[in-house]
C-alpha cells in the first residue's frame, strides 16, 4: 500500500512542480485519527487556499506507512502521535515538533472479551500495531496486572485491522482508537477495558522537516492560521465541519462529534498557553519525556533523547 501511495504522491508533486506559476506545495500527511480533524476541515473548507498556502493533502490508513513516507522526505509536514515523532527524531534529528494537536482522553484504548482484570490478559492473543503509542498504552494496562508483552501473544497489525480482527472474534484483545474502538467492541461482544481517559499517555503533534522550518516560515505561519480556523470549528462542533471530517474517515458527522469528546483539541492559543508553556504542568515536554524513555526501553531508538531537543516553538510564538 505504501508503495502505491508514494508513487501517486510523487506523480502529484512532480506535476505541481512543472507549473512555474504555482508555489511549491507543502505536502502534508495525516492518517485516520479523528483528532486530525483540524487538517481535514482546513482542506474541506478551503482555509489553506484562503491563507494562500499551497497544501498537498495525503491520507494514510496506517501511521507506520505515514512515518515511512515522512522519513523518505515524501512529506514536508506530518500529523503524528508524539511517540512516532520521537522515533522519527531519532533517525532525523533535524525534524521538529512544532504544534500540539491534542491529548487523547478516551479516544485510544484497549478492547477485550471476557477480560475482567489485567491479570485475565495472561496467555491471550492481542492485536496491536507495532508503533510506540500502542506499545505504551498496552504496557500501562499490562503493568497493572504485573504482566508484560512476554505474558501474551502479540499479533501486529494496523489499528483498523486490529479492530476488525476483534469484531470477527479472531483475537481476544485489541489495541485501537476511534473511529474503530467502540464500534469493534460492540460488534465483537466485548467492551473497552482500558483507555486514555484522564491520562496524558498519548498526545498528537505536527512535525516538520528542519529545512521546511528554516526556509518556509511564512508558509508554515499561513498553514497554522488555517488550521487554527478549522480547530475552532471542530471545538464548536460545527455541523458542516463534522461532516467534512466524517467523509474523510468514513463515518457520520454525528459520530465525529461524539468521538471528539474523547480528546482535548488545541488551537494556536492553546499551544502558547499549554503546549509549549514551560510553566504549565500539562505542556508537551512531560509527554515527550515519557515516550522517549519508553522508546529507548523498547529498543525502538538506539540511545536516549532529551525532550527539549524534540520541539521548536518558534512558529507558535510568531502567530
Amino acid at each position: 500500500m505504501v508503495g502505491l501511495a508514494l508513487a501517486s504522491l510523487f506523480l502529484t508533486v512532480a506535476c505541481a512542480g512543472q507549473n512555474a506559476n504555482q508555489p511549491a506545495p507543502l505536502v502534508s500527511g495525516t492518517n485516520n485519527w479523528v483528532g486530525y480533524t483540524g487538517h481535514h476541515i482546513a482542506v474541506g473548507k478551503g482555509f489553506f487556499k484562503e491563507q494562500k498556502v499551497n497544501v498537498q493533502d495525503v491520507f494514510f490508513t496506517s501511521e507506520s506507512d505515514q512515518q515511512t513516507a515522512f522519513l523518505a522526505k515524501k512529506l514536508d509536514i506530518a500529523w503524528f502521535t508524539s511517540g512516532t515523532a520521537v522515533q522519527v527524531a531519532a533517525k532525523d534529528p533535524s525534524a521538529k515538533i512544532v504544534y500540539l494537536i491534542d491529548y487523547s482522553n478516551g479516544g485510544d484504548g484497549i478492547i477485550g472479551r471476557g477480560i475482567k482484570s489485567p491479570q485475565d490478559a495472561k496467555g491471550k492473543t492481542i492485536a496491536r500495531e507495532d508503533i510506540l503509542f500502542e506499545k505504551v498504552l498496552l504496557r500501562a494496562y499490562l503493568n497493572k496486572g504485573g504482566l508484560t508483552e512476554n505474558d501474551v501473544s502479540i499479533k501486529s497489525m494496523p489499528a483498523a485491522d486490529a479492530a476488525t480482527a476483534f469484531a470477527g472474534k479472531q483475537v481476544d484483545i485489541a489495541v485501537s482508537y476511534e473511529p474503530y474502538l467502540r464500534k469493534a467492541a460492540q460488534q465483537g461482544g466485548g467492551e473497552v477495558i482500558f483507555s486514555t481517559e484522564n491520562t496524558n499517555l498519548i498526545a498528537d503533534v505536527v512535525m516538520v522537516h528542519g529545512n521546511i522550518l528554516q526556509e518556509r516560515k511564512a508558509d508554515l505561519q499561513a498553514y497554522f492560521k488555517a488550521v487554527d480556523q478549522a480547530v475552532k470549528l471542530a471545538v464548536a462542533a460545527d455541523p458542516e465541519a463534522m461532516k467534512i471530517t466524517g467523509e474523510k474517515l468514513g463515518i457520520s458527522g454525528d459520530e465525529v462529534k461524539e468521538q471528539l469528546k474523547l480528546l482535548k483539541l488545541f488551537d494556536v492559543e492553546g499551544n502558547k498557553t499549554v503546549g509549549f508553556n514551560p510553566t504549565n504542568p500539562q505542556n508537551i515536554k512531560g509527554n515527550l519525556e515519557l515516550n522517549a524513555k519508553a522508546a529507548y526501553d523498547f529498543k525502538m531508538i538506539p540511545s536516549p533523547l532529551q525532550a527539549d531537543q524534540l520541539y521548536d516553538d518558534s512558529i507558535m510564538k510568531s502567530l
